[in-house]
C-alpha cells in the first residue's frame, strides 16, 4: 500500500464520508494517530466544522496542527471516559478522511442506529461538500471554531 494518501484512487467526498472507517478506540492509539498525522499536515487537508459552510481550500499545515491540539484536548476534557471511540479514520496509516464526534452529541456514532448522528469535524483530503443531514452547530462549538479560524 502507498504511503502517499494522494497516489490512491480519486473518490468524491459522499463515497469516501459514507464509506468504511476505523475506529480508534483507546487514548495512547489516538496519540499515535495524531503523531502520525501531524508530520502530514501540509498535505492539503480540508478541516471541516459541521454546521458550518464547508471550506473551499484547504487548511494550512499550521492551522491544521492547531487544529488537531485543539480538537484534542477538547476530546480529553469532554469526553471523560478511559477510551476514546469517537475519530474515526477511512485508513489508519494512510488517512483520507477522518470523522470526529462531538462528544456532547453523540447518539450511536458507531453507526449502528438508522439514522446515526454527523460528526462534529471532518478533515479530508478531498474537498468537502456540505453535510445535508448536520445539525445547526451549538453556540459554544461555534464561538470555539471561530477562535481556531476566524470564520
Amino acid at each position: 500500500m502507498s504511503s502517499d494518501p494522494h497516489s490512491l484512487p480519486s473518490i468524491d467526498f459522499q463515497t469516501l464520508y459514507r464509506g468504511r472507517t476505523v475506529g480508534i478506540l483507546r487514548w495512547p492509539q489516538l496519540d499515535a494517530f495524531w503523531s502520525h498525522l501531524k508530520p502530514r499536515a501540509g498535505e492539503g487537508w480540508y478541516v471541516y466544522a459541521v454546521g458550518e459552510p464547508p471550506p473551499q481550500v484547504p487548511a494550512d499545515a499550521d492551522a491544521v496542527v492547531r487544529f488537531i491540539d485543539e480538537i484534542d484536548a477538547l476530546l480529553r476534557r469532554e469526553h471523560d471516559h478511559d477510551y476514546c471511540g469517537i475519530v474515526y479514520a477511512d485508513d489508519l496509516d494512510v488517512p483520507r478522511l477522518i470523522k470526529i464526534f462531538d462528544p456532547n452529541h453523540l447518539g450511536s456514532s458507531c453507526g449502528s442506529s438508522v439514522h446515526p448522528p454527523p460528526p462534529g469535524w471532518v478533515l479530508s483530503l478531498v474537498p468537502p461538500v456540505d453535510l445535508a443531514d448536520a445539525m445547526p452547530l451549538a453556540n459554544n462549538r461555534r464561538r470555539w471554531w471561530q477562535r481556531l479560524f476566524g470564520a
